[in-house]
This record gives C-alpha cells, sequence and structure tokens, in this order.
C-alpha cells in the first residue's frame, strides 16, 4: 500500500510538469490539424498502444455493461469534452491563457464534490477562494491581458475551456467512484480509445478531414502528444487517481500554467502583460485558498485527535 502511495506521488508530479508541456504541443499541432481529428489520432495510437500493453500483460477485460458504460462515459468526458475544449481554444487564445483558465479545475473539482452526496459542502473560505479565481479570470480575458489576441474567439475560448473543465472534473470523480476491478492498463486505453472514436467520427461528420495535413513541426508534435502527454502523463493520471484524494489530484493545475506560460513566451514567444501576471496570481491564489479550506478540517480533526493511552508496564 506505502510503496503503490509512493508510486502515486511520482505520477502526480508526473503530471505536474508533461501536462504543462503538452499546451505548447496543442499550440503546434492545431496549426495544421483540426481539433477533433488531432484528438482522435492523438488518443487512439497512444490507447492502441497500452491495448496491446494490456494484451501482453494478460489483463481481463470488464464484461458488464455498466463497467463499459462508465469507461466510455469517463473517455468522453475527458478526452472528448476536457481536453477537445483545450484544444479548440487553443486555435484563438494563447497556450499560457489556456492553461491559466484551466487553473479554476479545483474550483470545479469542489462543486462536483459538493454536489455528488458525499456531504462536503463548500465553505466560506472555499466560496472567497472560488470567487476570487474567477475575478481572475474576468481579469485575464480583458484587452490588456490578452494583449492583441483580445476577440470575440477570445471570450469563446475561455468560456469552452471553462465547459470542458466541468467535464474534466466530472470524469475524474466518475472513474474515482464507479471504476472497480478494472486493472490500470486496461481502464486507461479503453478510455482512450472511447474518447478518441468519438472525436474521430465527430470530425469526419464536421468534415475535419479536408483540413487535415501533417508538416515536420506539426507531425513532431502530435507525436509528442500522444507519447508523452498521452501513454506517459494521461496514464500516469488516472493511476493517481485511484490511490490519492481527487481534491489532492487538481492541485496539478498549480505547476501546469506556469510551465505553460513560460513555454508560450519562450517559445511561442506569446504576450506576457502585467495585467496577465495579476490575474495568474489571483487565480492561483484563489486555488490555494478553495484547497486550504477543503483541507482545514481533516488537519483540525487531525490535531484534536485524542494521543492513545498507554498501557501500564507490567
Amino acid at each position: 500500500m506505502k510503496h503503490e502511495k509512493g508510486l502515486a506521488y511520482i505520477a502526480f508530479a508526473i503530471v505536474c510538469v508533461v501536462w504543462g508541456t503538452t499546451y505548447l504541443a496543442i499550440r503546434i499541432a492545431v496549426e495544421t490539424v483540426p481539433p477533433l481529428l488531432m484528438m482522435a489520432t492523438r488518443y487512439i495510437a497512444a490507447g492502441l498502444i497500452l491495448f496491446i500493453a494490456s494484451r501482453i500483460r494478460r489483463e481481463p477485460l470488464p464484461r458488464d455493461l455498466r463497467t463499459i458504460g462508465n469507461l466510455a462515459l469517463i473517455g468522453v468526458l475527458m478526452v472528448g469534452v476536457g481536453n477537445l475544449s483545450v484544444a479548440i481554444s487553443e486555435q484563438w487564445v494563447p497556450s499560457g491563457m489556456v492553461a491559466l483558465f484551466v487553473a479554476t479545475a479545483p474550483f470545479w473539482a469542489t462543486l462536483i464534490a459538493a454536489m455528488s452526496g458525499s456531504g462536503e459542502r463548500v465553505g466560506a473560505g472555499s466560496a472567497i477562494g472560488m470567487f476570487a479565481g474567477f475575478a481572475g479570470v474576468g481579469l485575464l480575458v480583458t484587452p490588456g491581458a490578452a494583449g492583441g489576441h483580445f476577440d470575440k474567439k477570445f471570450i469563446l475560448g475561455a468560456v469552452l475551456v471553462q465547459i470542458g473543465s466541468i467535464g474534466w472534473q466530472y470524469g475524474t470523480h466518475r472513474a474515482k467512484y464507479t471504476i472497480r476491478n478494472v486493472p490500470f492498463v486496461t481502464s486507461t486505453a479503453l478510455q482512450m480509445l472511447f474518447g478518441g472514436v468519438v472525436c474521430g467520427i465527430a470530425g469526419v461528420a464536421v468534415g475535419e478531414t479536408s483540413r487535415f495535413s501533417l508538416n515536420a513541426r506539426t507531425l513532431s508534435a502530435l507525436v509528442y502528444l500522444a507519447l508523452i502527454g498521452s501513454v506517459v502523463a494521461y496514464s500516469a493520471y488516472v493511476f493517481a487517481v485511484k490511490h490519492l484524494p481527487t481534491t489532492k489530484m487538481s492541485l496539478y493545475a498549480y505547476v501546469n500554467p506556469i510551465v505553460a506560460v513560460v513555454l508560450g513566451w519562450l517559445i511561442l514567444h506569446e504576450p506576457l502583460t502585467w495585467v496577465s501576471i495579476v490575474a495568474m496570481t489571483i487565480i492561483l491564489g484563489g486555488t490555494a485558498t478553495v484547497q486550504l479550506s477543503r483541507m482545514r478540517p481533516s488537519l483540525r480533526a487531525t490535531v484534536e485527535m485524542p494521543a492513545p493511552r498507554r498501557k501500564n508496564a507490567a
């Protein structure tokens, strides 16, 4: 158990760093690959690799329709809603900005946990943190923060990312509490394949095939997303979700934006204004407030727990 917990924290660290780099890769990939087919290519390729690995490991496949349905729903929520919203938004919004919009993930995780009937409530501290965080998002969609990228599509991208964050967090919540007795590699592979296939069908239906093309730059980005962003980091996320609290998992939203903002600024020369820096500080501060508010009851319970009574020496 301790060994698995230690591996879960290593997996969580991989998620924190690697997913920060994927915003840059997505921004490059969508230069020539439409978002639906980009997601389909990325996740079908990664899903097939992991499915082959699960067959080599001789992991049993789920048989009951309820479990298969839950895996399909989770894959669609996390790939076809969560990650797809990022890919669509990065057609119009700088990659670092998108990562900052995604930093609201802990807010949605808090609300979903409160609404799930688990007994958790949104306290005053969490409410204040959420208000501050969304105020930071509001500041981020002003002309001063967006620089030359500010227009209607920029605002639409910000809204889409929030919808995607809700889908991702709900998918994470369902993965935590509805998937039982499905081996880790098989579960991850099926989630990717279900999500990727749905994106592929939708991409063909809306006519993205006529706009699909690859060059050395976008092919490299797509390979990186499939192998590192999906096979490695998505698998690490699924493993960590099984062994760490959902609210703790949402802490990756602290690190991802910083990595994405710095890479976007250094490599793609994306704007980094004082307004956007202030907005980032407010958003991450609100995230920290929400997390500390949620941790306080358990910390208090730990502090107030009476020490065990010592037995008299024989």
